[in-house]
């Protein structure tokens, strides 16, 4: 492994994530990674011009084919990918879902969407994509919950 050059700067990768629950079991996509198929939630990088919670819609939408919408802040979460040095800012938004467009395409790299109790995401053979992804199934069964105002665009 290269050591990391100290006089670039550091920029952690924000990105968010909808927690989906329905009855007893989890939204996750099914996702191709350069590690290989891996399970996460609805997740993906905040983009210019739009809001924390304009990104979660926009990303539970394009992977999953379900419209959600954000109820709270389940939290926020980092990680250190170290094969990359990238370190990931993730905000957590517990979501329902409004509707589903059977007709819309996953995001390219998504294999596919399903629910699956946290006993099955636990014991999946598909690799999880970070450690966050149990963390956050855990948290919110927990009760784990903040308003959505909790972040503040201005």
């Amino acid at each position: 492994m290269s050591e990391p050059i100290l006089n670039t700067p550091w920029v952690p990768h924000v990105v968010v994530a909808a927690i989906v629950q329905r009855d007893s079991r989890f939204l996750l996509v099914e996702e191709e990674t350069g590690e290989g198929l891996r399970l996460n939630q609805p997740a993906g990088h905040w983009e210019r011009g739009e809001t924390l919670i304009e990104a979660v819609r926009r990303e539970a939408l394009e992977e999953t084919a379900h419209h959600v919408e954000p109820t709270a802040l389940l939290g926020a979460y980092t990680t250190h990918y170290l094969r990359r040095d990238i370190t990931y800012l993730r905000f957590a938004y517990l979501c329902d879902v409004t509707a589903f467009d059977a007709e819309r395409s996953l995001d390219s790299g998504i294999v596919r969407a399903l629910w699956l109790t946290p006993e099955e995401l636990a014991a999946h053979p598909t690799p999880h994509r970070s450690p966050l992804v149990l963390r956050c199934v855990q948290d919110c069964l927990a009760g784990r919950r903040f308003p959505l105002d909790f972040v503040h665009h201005a």
